[in-house]
């Protein structure tokens, strides 16, 4: 049975799955960005690989409407990705998965400095401390245009970094340390 809006895979697999450089790239792109897992990358990566095969289509001239077409994709990244006025669909072709994962609700709360790591900005924002003008916002990947980036700020009464750093603190020490600190005692 399926739902009436017929809900998809937003994502596409890589063509090679146990490819050890792209594992390796995307465990560090993993870890840097706070993502929950490989398949928030994968989404990343299909919404650029859209993005992309629609600058070639324009670029190469086939299909109708091609003016509006382009209008209507070059609106769309001056809007989220790219903050340029004399934007072109060249530079379209240009865009990294590291600057769509920028643009991510849950890394710039990190790049604000609301959260103290990556991931503490993602359960910051899964508890529903954020606001985006007035509303509260509870879904980490959300795509933060540039005229909501001013309006982004806490949800009801704001939560304190020294409280954030302190959780950090006190969190569970790494295998290391206690390795180490068993060594020191004995």
């Amino acid at each position: 049975m399926g739902s009436a809006k017929k809900l998809r895979k937003k994502f596409e697999n890589p063509k090679k799955l146990w490819d050890e450089t792209r594992l390796k790239e995307e465990k560090q792109l993993v870890e840097e960005y706070g993502l929950k897992n490989m398949r928030e990358l994968w989404k990343a990566q299909t919404i650029l690989r859209k993005l992309r095969r629609d600058a070639r289509r324009l670029l190469s001239g086939k299909g109708a409407k091609l003016e509006e077409r382009a209008e209507r994709l070059i609106t769309r990244c001056k809007k989220y990705f790219i903050n340029k006025d004399d934007l072109k669909i060249e530079d379209i072709l240009g865009l990294k998965v590291t600057d769509l994962l920028e643009r991510r609700l849950q890394t710039i709360i990190w790049r604000k400095h609301l959260g103290v790591t990556p991931k503490m900005s993602r359960q910051i924002i899964i508890h529903g401390h954020i606001a985006i003008d007035e509303s509260k916002v509870s879904i980490p990947s959300y795509i933060v245009s540039f005229s909501e980036e001013s309006k982004l700020n806490w949800f009801g009464k704001p939560v304190s970094i020294q409280m954030l750093e302190k959780k950090v603190s006190t969190e569970t020490p790494k295998k290391e340390e206690v390795v180490a600190s068993e060594v020191k005692s004995e």
